[in-house]
């Protein structure tokens, strides 16, 4: 918590703590959710990250993490440019963003959950590594906050059944500075943006520590593309097609 408020990195736990396992990183996960809440901020949803199978070879990560969204960390995506966060090695990805309606169950198929969620979005999320160069263990990750460090949602438009159906065809390219671009499917994120919401409610239903989702929360379902390094001044801009969804665009200063 002291190295995530100053903006300072950590040496990965994974290589300095004896038995640093995936249930000690989930510990580690919820003892910060609670000094979090504790310190007055409040949880408003949940991370999904390392869905995109595509990007795990580049992290070294073999499957899914998850972590909290805070009412400090959310935020609706305006025209204006944004500060950059006050983050480690900040990097930008572009995601589907559900609302739930009502909370969804362990076992639900992708049409069942399609029934619990009230609205749907696209916009980005600001993933940070507390550990240098982007190396870690998956563990590490869990632990360190998710690598969640801010989520901005563009317009929230109902769920249809036809933006549902739509979801894992969806293609996306992300531009940016100096000709940078990237692409991506909806199909990268564990077969589709319901399946990864399929996937975190498993994972939640076998830890004993984590709360259920509840009805209200947002949920960001993973990168439609690789991450992106971030800098001030940096504009980028996303087109989507094979789904009734705008593109989002965010600008820093």
């Amino acid at each position: 918590m002291e190295a995530y408020d100053s903006g300072r990195l950590l040496a990965p736990l994974s290589g300095r703590i004896p038995g640093f396992d995936a249930t000690a990183a989930a510990r580690v996960g919820h003892e910060i959710t609670a000094r979090r809440t504790a310190r007055g901020e409040r949880m408003v949803g949940r991370k999904i990250g390392f869905t995109n199978r595509s990007i795990w070879p580049i992290y070294g990560v073999t499957g899914p993490i998850w972590g909290p969204v805070w009412n400090t960390t959310l935020h609706d995506l305006s025209d204006a440019p944004v500060p950059l966060p006050n983050l480690t090695e900040p990097r930008l990805e572009p995601e589907i963003i559900f609302g739930l309606r009502t909370a969804p169950s362990a076992g639900m198929t992708p049409d069942e959950l399609a029934h619990c969620i009230d609205w749907v979005s696209h916009g980005f999320e600001i993933v940070f590594s507390p550990f240098p160069g982007w190396k870690f263990d998956v563990t590490d990750c869990q632990a360190g906050f998710g690598l969640h460090g801010a989520l901005y949602v563009g317009p929230r438009l109902p769920l249809t059944p036809d933006r549902a159906a739509a979801l894992p065809d969806l293609s996306i390219t992300l531009h940016g500075p100096e000709g940078k671009h990237l692409t991506g499917r909806g199909s990268d994120v564990l077969d589709g943006p319901l399946q990864a919401l399929a996937h975190l409610l498993d994972t939640l239903a076998a830890d004993p520590q984590a709360t259920p989702l509840a009805a209200g929360e947002l949920i960001t379902t993973g990168t439609l593309t690789d991450a992106v390094p971030l800098s001030p001044g940096d504009i980028w801009e996303t087109r989507l097609t094979g789904i009734d969804l705008p593109g989002a665009k965010i600008a820093f200063r």
